[in-house]
């Protein structure tokens, strides 16, 4: 392998270039429509422009993770048409470089954008997102909480080595740690039946639930009334909240230990299991997605001109989305393990990449 560090410094930034201009441009667009969607959605609520502005910015940052991998795929198309465009390839073949020299800087600038997007970006997103979320809940959905409560109320379960309980509740404030008209349901270990507590109502103090009007009975039968009962609680305030929010309202930081916890109180974690492998094998992705642009525009001639470049890098795209789409179905469902759910799209696109180049490079 040839090293030349000026040229690999060259290569790296013009492909860092690319990406960030086409990333610019999908954040722009999806900002305005975003603006445009929430105007509509805010119609006849009298909110002011300036707080939809905001929240379109607070969900801005979700967006762009979505629309990142894309603007991998486009912005290398880009860098590529263009080096290939200059002669810079022809250039670079002529000193004794080949397509796989050329793919290191890029590959490179990938993993290391990809790395520091989990690492980095992500926990301001999640953030932002559950900002964002909150305040949808409250001025488009005219919600007091976030909490999606069914037919039959809010059913909660918290739990630590020595037991579980289950909680139900007809009605829910101040997101969560208000419930009313409460039913407590007390386990052992081994599922061991203790008993239950019927209460009036219940508040969320540090460590505890603060009932009123309770009735406590036991596995005997026997019951005892209580103007204030107090029930231990692994519970907060956030962490209720957590329990019901989307994962990437998590941040990558956080959510080992909630999936932990979450398992530990008998909660299915699949879904979180799922977009923490998601973001681990973000780099791996965006490395694929260099392949993939690769495979289309090291030679522009010979892939059928500029538009055709485009086109099949963009279809490439979708088709690795919508194939992620699938092993995810797969995963929530338990038909494919969480882990092979998350990489196999990244993994699948590194392949048929590879093979495409190799294909361009040497067939």
């Amino acid at each position: 392998m040839n090293w030349s560090w000026t040229l690999y410094r060259y290569l790296g930034r013009q492909f860092l270039y690319g990406v960030l201009t086409v990333f610019c441009a999908f954040l722009v667009l999806a900002f305005s429509i975003d603006v445009v969607d929430l105007l509509n959605r805010t119609a006849g609520r009298s909110l002011d422009s300036l707080t939809v502005i905001g929240m379109a910015l607070l969900h801005l940052p979700d967006l762009g993770q979505k629309l990142l991998p894309f603007a991998v795929l486009l912005g290398g198309v880009l860098s590529f048409v263009m080096m290939s465009r200059h002669q810079e390839l022809v250039a670079s073949r002529a000193a004794g470089f080949s397509a796989w020299d050329f793919l290191l800087p890029p590959l490179i600038v990938a993993i290391l954008l990809g790395v520091f997007h989990v690492a980095a970006v992500t926990p301001v997103a999640s953030r932002m997102l559950a900002h964002f979320s909150a305040l949808e809940a409250k001025y488009i959905k005219g919600q007091d909480s976030q909490l999606s409560l069914g037919s039959n109320g809010l059913w909660l379960r918290q739990g630590d080595e020595t037991g579980q309980s289950v909680i139900h509740a007809l009605r829910v404030s101040n997101q969560g740690a208000h419930l009313e008209n409460v039913i407590v349901f007390l386990y052992g270990t081994k599922d061991s039946y203790l008993g239950r507590v019927d209460a009036r109502s219940a508040d969320l103090t540090e460590g505890a639930w603060m009932m009123r009007g309770a009735f406590v009975s036991g596995s005997d039968g026997a019951v005892a009334r209580y103007d204030r009962y107090v029930l231990r609680t692994t519970l907060t305030k956030s962490r209720i909240l957590e329990s019901f929010a989307p994962p990437d309202t998590l941040s990558f930081w956080a959510l080992p230990a909630f999936i932990a916890s979450a398992q530990n109180a008998g909660f299915t974690t699949v879904r979180y299991r799922l977009y923490l492998y998601n973001l681990l094998t973000l780099p791996l992705m965006f490395a694929a997605m260099v392949f993939m642009a690769a495979s289309f525009s090291l030679n522009v001639s010979r892939s059928g001109g500029l538009g055709r470049v485009v086109l099949l890098g963009a279809l490439s795209g979708f088709a690795v989305y919508f194939f992620g789409d699938l092993t995810t179905a797969l995963g929530r469902s338990s038909i494919l393990p969480a882990g092979l759910a998350a990489t196999a799209p990244a993994l699948a696109a590194i392949l048929i990449g590879m093979t495409l180049v190799f294909h361009r490079e040497d067939g």
